[in-house]
Formats: C-alpha cells, sequence, structure tokens
C-alpha cells in the first residue's frame, strides 16, 4: 500500500479531489489518501494559524510521521498539483539512508504575493517541502510539540535533521513548478505543481498546464467548465 498524505485547505476543496482521482487514475498500485484536515488532526496539531501561512497545511504537514506512528513510508503532496505518473514510480525512489527526499528546487519566486493576496515568502530551499518522500522512522524529532511551536523556517528548512546529509533527491519532474523561472512547458512531467494559483481560480484558468487539470476536472465531476 502506497500512503500518500495530501494537505487540505477550505479554500482549494476542489484541487484535493482532483489530486486524489490524478493519483489513483495513474496508478499501479493501490493507494491509501490522507487529508491533513485540521479539524480531523486538533488532538496533535494546535498550532495557531499566522498571517504568514498561505494554506492551512503550511505547518500540519510535518504532522505525518506522527500520524503514521513513526514507522513505515508516507508521501506528502500540497493539494495544488496533478499527478500525471505512475505514484508507484516514485515510491520505488524510496532509500532507506534518507529521512526524506524532495526535489531540490533553486529559484526564487519573482511575485511578492500569492495567490489570494498572501505574502510570498523567500527562503532556501523553497517549495522543497511540497512533494516530501518521508522515511517516518527517521523523523521522530517531528514530535507534535516540536511541530507546534518551531518556527517556519525550521520546519520547512529541514533544521529538525541532524544534517542535510538526510535530505535525498527526487527528480523535479515529481514537482514541477508551473509558470515559475526555469520550468518550460515540455512533455513528460510526472507531477505538476501549481505555485501561482491553480487553474480553479479564475484568475489563473489560462495557466499553462490548465487544459490537463480541467480535463482530470471534468473526469472527477462530469461537469465540462
Amino acid at each position: 500500500m502506497i500512503n500518500v498524505f495530501i494537505g487540505y485547505d477550505k479554500n482549494e476543496k476542489v484541487a484535493f479531489n482532483v489530486l486524489s482521482y490524478s493519483i489513483l487514475k495513474h496508478s499501479t498500485r493501490p493507494v491509501a489518501i490522507t487529508p491533513i484536515y485540521l479539524p480531523n488532526i486538533k488532538d496533535s496539531f494546535i498550532r495557531e494559524r499566522s498571517n504568514i501561512e498561505s494554506t492551512e497545511f503550511s505547518f500540519s504537514r510535518f504532522i505525518v510521521p506522527h500520524l503514521m506512528n513513526y514507522q513505515g513510508w508516507a508521501l506528502f503532496l500540497d493539494c495544488d498539483q496533478l499527478m500525471l505518473g505512475d505514484v508507484a514510480e516514485i515510491w520505488r525512489l524510496r532509500d532507506e539512508k534518507y529521512a526524506v527526499q524532495v526535489a531540490k528546487h533553486d529559484y526564487q519566486p519573482l511575485e511578492e504575493k500569492k495567490f489570494m493576496g498572501a505574502v510570498q515568502t523567500k527562503y532556501v530551499k523553497k517549495n522543497w517541502s511540497s512533494v516530501m518522500l518521508m522515511n517516518c522512522d527517521k523523523c521522530k524529532s517531528l514530535t507534535p510539540d516540536f511541530v507546534n511551536t518551531a518556527t517556519g523556517l525550521q520546519l520547512h528548512q529541514f533544521k529538525w535533521l541532524e544534517n542535510d546529509d538526510l535530505i535525498g533527491e527526487i527528480p523535479l519532474d515529481w514537482n514541477y513548478l508551473v509558470d515559475e523561472p526555469g520550468y518550460p512547458v515540455k512533455e513528460g512531467v510526472k507531477n505538476l505543481h501549481y505555485t501561482k494559483g491553480g487553474p480553479y481560480f479564475k484568475e489563473y484558468k489560462d495557466t499553462p498546464y490548465s487544459k490537463e487539470w480541467f480535463d482530470h476536472y471534468y473526469e472527477t465531476t462530469g461537469i465540462d467548465l
């Protein structure tokens, strides 16, 4: 079983559903999909949301190893994505010598604001945590107490690990940053990440790769937008 956790935000409900469908559609193995939905985890995640968090799962994503009882592996994804490849392929990239494996982006977003007016925070390792293969047994420092009190940079820059040698790499095609510098439209992308705003927001309905998202939306709902 492939354990997939997806960040859930009340402003992007449709994104969660379409991403979930896209994972199931292309997978060749059974998948268990769990939303990181705040009302379901309030016994372990009690952190108050700050004005720098653009989504409800900005920090709650790091509770995944706790939800897995620090056993086995889990894949975390932001909800503003669309899986075009077989999730079993990324699952096969798991390497026991790492605590986490990510696409190691080297870029800085150009905008000062994200979708819905959220502040675009710029920092080293930006977007690394938006797709994470997590070796939960090696993520025991991510206790509820730590996740509830650590700073954003401590969490998103993986300062909870002893060193960066515990951060493995996955190909950028598994976290392809749509319409960002250095990420041109091309064939063969495995997983699209609509970082600026998904096609489900009217302001971004014509963003690159919007057709792929709307095609999956139609298959999910039977509604042709």
